[in-house]
């Protein structure tokens, strides 16, 4: 009995003490409300409400409202948007499941893989040539519907244990594991599976609420004995390659060094051509200028001609007889003194005119 009641005076104390310490958080209001029990009641019942009637959605959350106690139990298909919502304590639940994209990696190397992602092991694939090969591949999904999830899948982080970790490496199994050893390493190919991979994903997943956005294989890796034989033969081929591509270059440079070799003689006959050109047009130049310069002589020469006879013609007609008379006479202007007979058949009288015509025959009247 003693010890019952000093069990009972402990808890008292402890009651004490802990709804001390609820008022004392109100203790900062007293200033301002000085002794007004109303307020401080609201303001109780207010923290009181928040902590035990409101849920805070993130803004990267779904809310989905559980009903426990009530008419309408059960999951409630309302999806409820970031923010305070009202939650009446053991009769009502709210879960949140995250609505921005959910990564889960694949690899072992965990070192490589985000810290907000999901890590799980390597994809172990047996190739269609009877090889194993350990596949680090990205899957980027997200929740489509939060109802569904928590429905046919479970609350909290459920969607990733029970739903999207065990569909993925039979998913990659059954597409990637259609490739040879060598069909690896074709990228192409190698997305073209992963595309398979994502819509066998969506296929089971979308009716459980969530959606695969991208399946990215980012390394593979198989064993080392393997791994070197490939190493070996893609060296090999790329050898092969190399030697088929020097090969294919020479015969391009070949087919160059002809086309500049044409081009070159295609210059040179062109130029002879033009070089030949140009003197068959200085030749015709030379030619015309040669014709014309002849033609003016000839012209010239012609004219010469008819100037002499004409003067000849002029000459020879009425006055020319005593043109040449004054000529001949013009002949005495430079002499001092001539000294000439008078007398006898021959003499000379110089003032008898028609004598001195006679003696220089001419003619009166332009007589021939």
């Amino acid at each position: 009995m003693e010890s019952k009641d000093i069990f009972d005076l402990q808890a008292l104390l402890q009651k004490k003490t802990a709804f001390s310490g609820f008022f004392a958080k109100f203790a900062v209001f007293r200033p301002l409300f000085g002794k007004g029990k109303i307020i401080l009641v609201v303001l109780i019942g207010l923290l009181f409400v928040s902590e035990y009637f409101l849920v805070y959605v993130q803004p990267n959350e779904f809310g989905i409202k559980v009903v426990r106690i009530g008419l309408e139990k059960g999951v409630q298909k309302e999806i409820y948007t970031p923010g305070y919502q009202f939650v009446i304590p053991g009769f009502q639940e709210m879960i949140t499941i995250p609505r921005d994209v959910q990564v889960l990696e694949l690899t072992n190397f965990p070192g490589t893989a985000s810290n907000e992602a999901r890590a799980e092991r390597a994809a172990h694939i047996q190739t269609s040539d009877g090889f194993y090969v350990s596949v680090d591949v990205s899957i980027i999904y997200k929740i489509a519907d939060p109802y569904l999830v928590v429905t046919t899948i479970g609350p909290g982080r459920l969607f990733e244990d029970n739903g999207i970790i065990p569909k993925t490496e039979p998913a990659l199994k059954a597409t990637l594991g259609e490739l040879t050893t060598e069909e690896f390493f074709n990228s192409p190919l190698r997305v073209k599976k992963t595309e398979q991979a994502k819509n066998m994903l969506n296929a089971e997943l979308l009716p459980k609420g969530i959606h695969v956005e991208q399946v990215l294989v980012r390394y593979f890796k198989y064993s080392d004995e393997i791994q070197r034989n490939i190493e070996q033969k893609k060296l090999k081929d790329q050898l092969v390659f190399k030697n088929q591509a020097e090969g294919r270059a020479a015969r391009e440079e070949a087919i160059l060094k002809k086309i500049v070799q044409e081009g070159k003689a295609t210059v040179v006959v062109e130029m002879e051509g033009g070089n030949a050109y140009v003197t068959k047009r200085n030749a015709e130049r030379d030619r015309y200028v040669r014709t014309k310069n002849a033609e003016a002589d000839l012209l010239v020469k012609l004219a010469e001609a008819e100037r002499v006879r004409l003067k000849n013609v002029a000459l020879q007609g009425m006055g020319s007889e005593r043109m040449v008379g004054l000529k001949m006479a013009e002949v005495y202007k430079g002499l001092d003194i001539v000294i000439l007979p008078s007398d006898g058949a021959t003499g000379i009288n110089p003032l008898d005119l028609n004598k001195t015509l006679q003696l220089f025959e001419v003619r009166e009247g332009g007589n021939q």
